[in-house]
């Protein structure tokens, strides 16, 4: 339950709503006849209120949402502005905006960013940002988003600018038509193939909630991961999603015993300088939903993860050597696992269904 911050002071924005208990509420608890009172609001918020000393009756502060009313009683409670009521407001904020139009944009987010206002996260936010960018976001669910990724996770994301196109780019994902493709920097050497595909469902880790786990009866997940490069320390690896479930590469990472540098939550470890964990949205494509054009984006490595490519030894020349640099059609590796030899083949512009 949020706590209300600064209770003594509501501020100006809080509003005063007397009430008089009818006699059909003789004998309710205090939280239940409230919320009759104040229909708008939820009975959660109403025991907030009471707790925070923000409801009188009979001229005496009420604290006990348990509390019994008789018909007669009169009172007033101080709607106060919760965290959540607040989250939903502009916040200028530099944005790196990759692509616009007049139906979406195209965005490289930094690592450290909330992409949606959450519980420990109601500003700064990604939807915060891009409230104050655009006028027209606040009449569309979410701002426009239409997917996410991780706080810590740095890359491409797009954003519908109208309903129709977030409407279409939801039926765009949910059809697998949205290539996504990430870079990331991993423990352990990479073993066997050069490539190998993952099909493990992802559920919630029944031991820890705050996880996501490879359990059974999980919803279907596939990734396709590609070492581009490996030394003794850890690998270079370039993942393509074909299913899109919460914290996915990172846990069919760790399933497959190679656990992100610095993603503490599934098994890594700070590393080559990484506080946050080495995941990059390296590449997005898809058809425009409404030109129809074919739309491709690439983002250049932010400092923290080339910095730790380097300090591992590691190489990236950008997006030529990333390209290039893939395993065979049949997925063998190359012939210096360490140092891949160069391939003229370049990923599909969709994901593989």
């Amino acid at each position: 339950m949020p706590a209300f911050e600064d209770a003594a002071d509501a501020g100006p924005e809080a509003e005063s709503r007397p009430f008089v208990i009818a006699a059909q509420q003789h004998g309710q608890r205090l939280d239940r006849a409230l919320a009759v009172q104040v229909p708008e609001f939820s009975r959660n918020y109403v025991q907030q209120l009471i707790e925070a000393g923000a409801v009188t009756v009979n001229g005496a502060s009420a604290r006990r949402s348990s509390q019994r009313v008789k018909a007669g009683d009169t009172g007033a409670v101080e709607l106060r502005p919760t965290p959540q009521s607040q989250a939903f407001r502009p916040e200028p904020m530099p944005l790196r905006v990759v692509f616009e139009d007049a139906h979406l944009l195209v965005i490289d987010k930094p690592a450290g960013l909330v992409v949606h206002p959450a519980p420990g996260n109601w500003s700064g936010t990604l939807l915060n940002g891009l409230l104050a960018r655009d006028a027209g976001a606040a009449l569309l669910p979410r701002a426009g988003i239409v997917h996410r990724l991780d706080k810590d996770t740095s890359g491409l994301m797009v954003v519908a600018r109208t309903r129709a196109t977030m409407d279409a780019l939801v039926a765009l994902i949910g059809a697998r038509q949205v290539a996504r493709q990430y870079v990331a920097l991993a423990h352990r050497p990479w073993g066997g193939s050069a490539t190998r595909h993952v099909e493990a469902p992802i559920g919630r880790d029944p031991r820890n909630r705050l996880r996501m786990a490879v359990v059974e009866g999980g919803k279907p997940a596939a990734t396709t991961f590609e070492c581009l490069q490996d030394c003794d320390r850890g690998c270079w690896v370039r993942a393509t999603l074909h299913t899109g479930r919460t914290h996915q590469i990172r846990v069919h990472m760790a399933h497959i015993g190679h656990p992100l540098v610095a993603d503490e939550l599934y098994g890594g470890a700070p590393a080559a300088g990484l506080q946050r964990q080495a995941l990059h949205a390296w590449r997005l494509a898809f058809q425009h939903p409404v030109t129809a054009a074919a739309l491709e984006f690439e983002a250049p490595l932010p400092g923290d993860l080339a910095a730790a490519l380097e300090n591992w030894g590691l190489r990236y020349n950008g997006r030529e050597w990333l390209t290039s640099h893939a395993p065979s059609a049949a997925g063998q590796p190359p012939p210096n696992r360490r140092l891949p030899a160069a391939s003229k083949k370049k990923p599909p512009l969709f994901s593989p269904e």
